[in-house]
């Protein structure tokens, strides 16, 4: 039986982990690093390639939003239903003229883009989601999310964020106990220690996108909004019951809002003419930015909301619930008022779309996406230039055998952090088993080699 001291124990165990996580997670959370530097180094690019849609007339008196959705209603055909507008309220920017499309997928709607001064219809296109991206970086944002696979596909990108963190602290944890007492100059100790530097350098960012994107995720997603609620760090949304109590809140209100527009039948018959009357109460309330997003009643009972959407800095994203029958404001809320927890959240997901401080923000995510690459292949290298030789296997060299060195205590305390973990990110779980039980296979084949060897 092999035996060693409880710390080497614990470094052999340690450092199985990460290697685990290296080879095994590694190349998704490469993939993802990748798109995600993809994803915010493209706006300007975007920008430039749908200039023809987003660029209007500077000059001239600009028509009601009424005339604008008119144009826009009459260019598709039909009585589609009107999801949301985007008012054009600085001078040569299109107005956004978001359909309801049952053909398109989830947080999908069709825009028309009109020139606010001649009425001419400057583009017509799929955008996504709450930041209304275009064709470009939706195409890499389904990329970055879920490798074009759908909703299987998030698994990969759930698995990324899943383990980037423990990646992570795990490696930072391994340098202290592990690094040498002085400088050795070789192909291994300057590769081991250029990737501990972008570790350290890229730290405090890896374990924010891993925070971020557990949010965003599929199954650990759910078990943080109960998380948040329960500590009351969810979302402020404006109330839009008309009459009857108000509905709770509802951690994903703004994507399940845009899915039931999507999903409805024919459209209400609302006069066009509201569409000005309504964002004219809303900057009378003080909805002050430029950026504005209009969102008629899906029914009779409910109300309008107007809301801000610039998530630059300093953010802007109050907004405002509007009778549009006495044309009052019945609600509204001020970020200035969010709790902290929910200012932290909408400012960690901007900074991870590189909204939030513009330029600056994409330039230091480009950066931390290419160091995390590097950081990745740095990693591949190491396990390369340590790998052993040819068929010999130790058992010391799997997670079992690590895990049966600890003391009792060591492995029910290993145990017991294993499982609440599984429980917290079932992705995580469901790969930790896989690692385990392709590691136990690992661990009696070399157990079995050894005993061979012996008996010979």
């Amino acid at each position: 039986m092999t035996t060693c001291t409880p710390r080497a124990a614990w470094i052999n165990l340690l450092r199985r982990v990460h290697f685990y996580i290296g080879l095994c997670a590694g190349p998704f959370i490469f993939i993802a690093a990748l798109t995600g530097t993809l994803y915010v180094a493209t706006p300007q690019l975007e920008s430039l390639i749908y200039r023809q849609a987003l660029s209007a007339e500077t000059q001239g008196e600009r028509h009601p939003i009424a005339e604008q959705i008119a144009v826009a209603r009459q260019a598709i055909g039909g009585l589609a239903a009107v999801f949301a507008v985007r008012p054009a309220l600085t001078p040569g920017e299109t107005t956004r003229v978001m359909f309801s499309d049952p053909a398109l997928g989830e947080s999908e709607s069709r825009a028309l883009f009109i020139d606010p001064v001649t009425l001419a219809v400057k583009g017509d296109m799929t955008v996504y989601g709450s930041s209304g991206i275009l064709p470009l970086r939706q195409w890499i944002d389904y990329a970055h999310r879920s490798l074009l696979l759908g909703d299987a596909g998030r698994l990969y990108s759930e698995l990324a964020a899943s383990w980037m963190w423990v990646a992570a602290i795990g490696g930072i944890a391994l340098w202290f106990v592990t690094r040498p007492k002085r400088r050795i100059n070789n192909r291994q100790q300057n590769s081991r220690r250029l990737h501990s530097t972008l570790g350290w350098c890229l730290l405090v960012g890896m374990l924010l996108f891993s925070a971020t994107g557990l949010t965003w995720s599929q199954w650990a997603g759910g078990n943080v909004d109960t998380l948040r609620a329960s500590f009351g760090w969810l979302t402020p949304q404006v109330n839009t019951q008309l009459s009857g109590p108000g509905a709770s809140q509802d951690p994903h209100a703004e994507y399940q809002s845009h899915h039931e527009g999507m999903a409805m039948g024919m459209p209400m018959l609302i006069p066009l003419s509201r569409y000005d009357e309504v964002l004219a109460t809303a900057q009378h309330a003080g909805l002050s930015a430029n950026r504005l997003e209009i969102r008629p009643p899906k029914n009779s009972d409910r109300a309008w909301t107007v809301t801000e959407i610039d998530r630059r800095w300093p953010t802007q994203v109050d907004a405002v619930a509007i009778d549009g029958n006495r044309m009052q404001v019945i609600d509204r809320t001020h970020f200035a008022d969010f709790p902290l927890m929910a200012k932290l959240t909408r400012w960690g997901v901007d900074f991870h779309m590189g909204i939030l401080f513009g330029l600056v923000n994409q330039l230091l995510l480009i950066a931390f996406g290419a160091a995390l690459c590097i950081m990745i292949v740095i990693g591949y290298r190491l396990w390369w230039l340590r790998r052993p030789a040819a068929g010999v296997q130790n058992p010391l060299s799997t997670l079992t055998q690590g895990w049966l060195l600890l003391s009792t205590a060591g492995k029910g305390c290993v145990m017991l952090v294993a499982v609440l973990l599984g429980l917290a990110m079932p992705v995580l779980g469901g790969s930790l088993l896989l690692f385990v039980a392709v590691d136990l296979l690992r661990w009696r084949m070399s157990s079995a080699a050894i005993r061979e060897s012996v008996a010979e």
